[in-house]
């Protein structure tokens, strides 16, 4: 198969498996190590809860704040493009952390205030790319999701 690519992975927002999706092997059955609901008044406890869950899955210090800064940017995006609310779900498998978020649904034009990191708007995806090992987005009727991969121990450098 191509690289990165495997027949099945993570669940996608009605439990069903997103065929084709850039995420591990054999997904189905493994529970994420993270499941959490998300709006603009909770995105500081999810970056909390993804921090705290990161360091206890055993990635070094600097790689966990790569990680919190680009699920950050997604679910900042699905609160402001994507229908105010998201979902993200990792799962830690084969020295990898996979983190999917899925926005709303309901596409907005109007951004929703949000409890956000100080940044420039415009540079999220840019961002996530420059840190994540690999990212997919699946968009359709339904919303979008996003998946990234994370290797334990890859640094990544913006440039």
């Amino acid at each position: 198969m191509a690289d990165g690519q495997h027949p099945d992975g993570p669940a996608g927002r009605d439990g069903r498996i997103i065929r084709g999706w850039p995420g591990p092997a054999r997904a189905d059955g493994v529970p994420p190590v993270l499941d959490l609901g998300f709006d603009p008044n909770t995105l500081q406890t999810l970056r909390a809860q993804l921090r705290g869950c990161v360091r206890h899955v055993g990635f070094p210090e600097g790689q966990v704040e790569d990680v919190v800064l680009a699920v950050h940017e997604l679910a900042a995006n699905a609160v402001c493009h994507g229908g105010g609310a998201g979902r993200l779900r990792a799962w830690n498998l084969a020295g990898a952390l996979y983190c999917q978020v899925d926005d709303g649904g309901l596409a907005t034009d109007s951004p929703a205030a949000v409890n956000s990191l100080p940044c420039e708007p415009g540079h999220g995806l840019w961002v996530v790319q420059q840190l994540a090992d690999q990212m997919q987005e699946l968009s359709g009727p339904d919303g979008t999701s996003v998946l990234i991969r994370f290797d334990r121990g890859a640094m990544r450098h913006f440039g």
